[in-house]
């Protein structure tokens, strides 16, 4: 093999490893800021498809029904504890914060936040649905309940 090969192999391996790390670098970054959506009882049972259960420390969205009479509001600061179910077991919510005007008991919420424990969620970020009729597909699902979109509710 003559040198201005050698040379041009050198070259382009060097590049194929540089935007490998690129890459890999990216997809770490990624892996970090990816949000997977939950229901409470996928909390406790894991997917149904997949059987993949959520681990502390991992950041997720969690979609439920605000349990009536759950709601628990500290007098001195902003933060609230609240539970969330959708047909099963609940999951504990703890939030500090302003809650969105929508929010009450017996509604629809969508809380994005860390896994804390195994039933519990430090959220950062807390939405509520905007009216009765509207739930997430996958809760929807879960409950047995057929998902409208919004138009085809006459809205």
């Amino acid at each position: 093999m003559n040198v201005r090969r050698k040379q041009r192999l050198f070259a382009v391996s060097g590049i194929l490893v540089l935007i490998s790390a690129a890459i890999g670098v990216m997809l770490y970054t990624l892996n970090d800021s990816i949000d997977v959506f939950y229901t409470p009882s996928e909390i406790h049972e894991g997917k149904d498809a997949t059987g993949a259960m959520p681990v502390i420390g991992q950041r997720i969205r969690i979609g439920g029904l605000v349990v009536p009479g759950s709601v628990k509001r500290d007098s001195e600061s902003l933060a609230v504890r609240f539970d969330l179910m959708d047909l099963g077991p609940t999951v504990t919510v703890e939030y500090n914060g302003i809650l969105p005007d929508l929010f009450r008991e017996g509604q629809g919420i969508v809380a994005t936040g860390t896994l804390t424990e195994s039933t519990l969620i430090v959220a950062h970020e807390v939405l509520a649905k905007h009216d009765e009729e509207y739930m997430p597909p996958e809760l929807a699902e879960k409950l047995g309940i057929t998902h409208k979109k919004p138009e085809e509710a006459g809205y």
